[in-house]
């Protein structure tokens, strides 16, 4: 086991890579607080780790909502011990280039996807030095390597997560606390089963988006947990300030010259 003993929070936990993140973690022998704004699902994940015989709590917040995440992070506590993990993983993705994108939606994906991310750290943080150490893991997106179309908004705070790992990396360094993110590319994920069904010709979409990645295929949300998994244990000690960029090199694809 990776984590045994650990006290990991996973913001955006309830589907897709968030609950594989946290289906993965209890089973390489985490303590798992799964945050989500949607109570149901975040109490099925919750159920499927407890069914496992794992440990785990269902917290129900909205990640952009200061009170909320403080007094989820103290549930958690109270529940299962202090957090010395955190996994910011909450996020929404609308589409459209900044000029069809407005106000009141840039400011709402900032709020989810960055805002969450500063107001989840800086509630565990105070627990992670009290502890000697811990780890923190934001779910970026190839997206804010390399620019895609129509998806403004999204890309800029993927970047802005990248960011602000590096920086934290740094600032936190010598209090022995990590911090990395993580890019995926393409996931096999209920957002990409829903965008696909919603198209004129779901199954032309589906293969485009396979003819994209060198291996003929989008990623599993296995594969991206696995990389998280690894960067949260002790085994990855002297990784911090990365991104790692799990699409099946194609980024790397995309640099190439076109002969």
């Amino acid at each position: 086991m990776f984590l045994p003993g650990k006290i990991c929070l996973i913001t955006g936990a309830a589907e897709g890579i968030g609950r594989g993140i946290a289906l993965r973690f209890a089973a390489e022998g985490a303590a798992v607080g799964v945050l989500d704004w949607n109570a149901a699902a975040c109490a099925a994940t919750t159920g499927e780790i407890l069914a496992a015989g794992g440990r785990a709590v269902a917290l129900v917040a909205d990640v952009s909502d200061a009170a909320a995440v403080e007094a989820a992070v103290e549930q958690l506590v109270a529940t299962l011990g202090s957090p010395t993990v955190l996994v910011h993983n909450a996020a929404v993705m609308p589409t459209g280039r900044a000029d069809q994108t407005t106000e009141a939606e840039w400011d709402r994906v900032f709020a989810i996807n960055v805002k969450g991310a500063y107001l989840s750290a800086r509630s565990v943080l105070p627990h992670m030095r009290s502890a000697g150490g811990g780890v923190v893991l934001f779910t970026a997106s190839i997206t804010g390597v390399m620019g895609l179309p129509g998806l403004a908004a999204y890309s800029a705070t993927k970047g802005a997560l990248i960011a602000l790992a590096r920086a934290m990396a740094i600032d936190h360094a010598a209090e022995n606390i990590r911090v990395n993110a993580v890019s995926p590319g393409t996931v096999d994920s209920p957002m990409l089963q829903r965008f696909v069904q919603a198209q004129a010709d779901p199954a032309a979409t589906r293969a485009a988006f396979d003819a994209m990645y060198p291996r003929g295929r989008v990623g599993t949300i296995e594969e991206v947990a696995a990389v998280f998994a690894l960067l949260a244990s002790d085994q990855a000690s002297f990784i911090s300030g990365a991104n790692y960029r799990v699409d099946g090199a194609m980024s790397v694809k995309s640099e190439q010259p076109r002969l």
